[in-house]
């Protein structure tokens, strides 16, 4: 199979280069800056991959991205989702109702490790008790 030259804008290769030499950027849009220009440099994918260790999927990837949206968009990282939610609003109007409550008998105030085993066995919520902590610090609401 021939090779296909590859081969960047004069402007787009002033971009990269100047963007390799100054900013504050993630390592691995400098990775794929590094990746596009030595692909300009006619370096083999074999090359490239033994030298900045990344996949031959990445250089394919970021190729295909340079030639489909340009070099900008090329380099930028995906959005990533994160870690699901999984406690509603329903579910931190619960807990928020709870600590403002009156204490349980017998207790003087509500501490996280009641709040975490009351929510389990009165409203089938199981949540630990640094997410009620976090929650209630965000919230600005206090134990005490």
């Amino acid at each position: 199979m021939p090779k296909i030259e590859f081969k960047l804008k004069s402007k787009d290769r002033e971009l990269l280069i100047n963007l390799t030499k100054t900013g504050n950027r993630a390592s691995r849009e400098f990775e794929r800056a590094y990746v596009l220009l030595a692909l300009d440099k006619g370096k083999s994918h074999a090359e490239i991959t033994e030298f900045y260790n990344v996949s031959r999927i990445t250089i394919w990837r970021v190729k295909k991205k340079y030639l489909e949206s340009g070099p900008e968009e090329a380099i930028k990282d995906e959005p990533r989702p994160g870690q699901p939610i999984k406690h509603d609003e329903k579910d931190n109007a619960d807990i928020i109702a709870m600590v403002c409550s009156k204490a349980p008998e017998g207790r003087a105030r509500w501490t996280l490790r009641l709040l975490e085993e009351t929510l389990k066995e009165q409203n089938g919520i199981t949540i630990n008790r640094e997410s009620i902590r976090l929650l209630l610090k965000k919230t600005n609401v206090s134990l005490g």
